[in-house]
C-alpha cells in the first residue's frame, strides 16, 4: 500500500511541473494565467491573441520532455508515441491546446498541462512550433 502510495505521489509532482514552469514565467513578468471561464467571461477574442515565438521559447519546457525526442513513447494512460510538434502548424496547435484545455480534447496528462495555460502562454507556444 505504500508503494502504490509513493507511486502516485511521484506521479502528482510530476504532473505538477509543467503548472510549476508556467507559474515561475508568470513571475517573471509574463501575463498571469486565466482559466478556461475566465477568458470565456471576459468576452477576450481568442483569435486575436498573437503569438510570439520567442516567449514561447522561453515557456517551452513542459513540452520538450515528450514533444522533442524522436520516437519517443508513454506509458500513460496507456503505451503510445507521442507525436513531435516541431513545425506543427501554429492554427492546429493553437486548437488542440484549447481544446484540451476546455476538456474537448481527453488525456490526462495534456488536460493538466493546458489548464494552467493562458490564451496568450497558447498563441506563443503555437508561434514557437510553427515557427520551426
Amino acid at each position: 500500500m505504500i508503494e502504490k502510495r509513493m507511486v502516485a505521489a511521484g506521479f502528482a509532482a510530476v504532473m505538477l511541473l509543467p503548472c510549476l514552469a508556467v507559474a515561475q514565467g508568470a513571475s517573471q513578468g509574463a501575463a498571469p494565467a486565466q482559466s478556461a471561464s475566465q477568458g470565456a467571461a471576459s468576452g477576450q477574442d481568442q483569435q486575436a491573441v498573437q503569438g510570439n515565438a520567442e516567449a514561447g521559447r522561453a515557456k517551452n519546457s513542459m513540452c520538450i520532455g515528450c514533444h522533442e525526442i524522436p520516437g519517443y513513447k508513454s506509458s500513460f494512460p496507456s503505451v503510445y508515441h507521442v507525436p513531435r510538434i516541431v513545425g506543427q502548424n501554429a492554427r492546429y496547435i493553437e486548437s488542440a491546446l484549447r481544446e484540451y484545455r476546455n476538456r474537448d480534447r481527453n488525456h490526462p496528462t495534456m488536460t493538466a498541462v493546458a489548464e494552467g495555460l493562458s490564451d496568450r502562454d497558447i498563441a506563443d507556444l503555437a508561434a514557437y512550433y510553427g515557427s520551426k
